[in-house]
């Protein structure tokens, strides 16, 4: 899912995809109305956020008294379970995590530590994926790409 990052990256995450991804997925219950701080917490304040075509945003929340990002990607308009998912990775840390299921409304959430680091983060519904990369680093301009497969 990522790229323009080293084969080690790659594969750090695509392990992390299929490892914790498939063992910690679980059904998100129909939620027409929900937010970030719904899906994150009350404590998460939506810091950034990418739209996923027009099926949905993914959110990129934080956590000023613990240093903990979080990510949930919400459908636009709920229904049918469809692929969802979303993703964080840090980078300087190599730690990431994931969701990935079918869901009706949301996919997440997945946390990381993410103070005073770069993220990459991400989620997609259906077939359109959105990716930011090099997110939230002061100076640096993050890139974002969203593609359909």
């Amino acid at each position: 899912m990522l790229f323009n990052r080293s084969a080690v990256a790659v594969g750090a995450f695509a392990a992390l995809a299929l490892g914790a991804g498939t063992a910690l997925a679980a059904p998100a219950s129909a939620a027409p109305n929900t937010t970030p701080q719904k899906v994150c917490g009350s404590a998460y304040k939506t810091v950034n956020s990418a739209a996923i075509g027009s099926l949905g945003t993914v959110y990129l929340t934080y956590n000023s008294s613990n240093g903990q990002n979080c990510v949930t990607t919400i459908r636009k308009n709920p229904g049918t379970a469809v692929d969802m998912s979303t993703w964080i990775y840090v980078p300087d840390t190599g730690v990431g995590s994931d969701d990935y299921g079918q869901y009706t409304s949301y996919a997440g959430p997945s946390y990381v530590y993410g103070k005073g680091h770069c993220v990459d983060w991400g989620g997609h519904i259906d077939n359109v994926y959105t990716q930011v990369s090099a997110s939230n680093c002061a100076s640096l301009k993050e890139q974002r790409v969203t593609y359909t497969r």
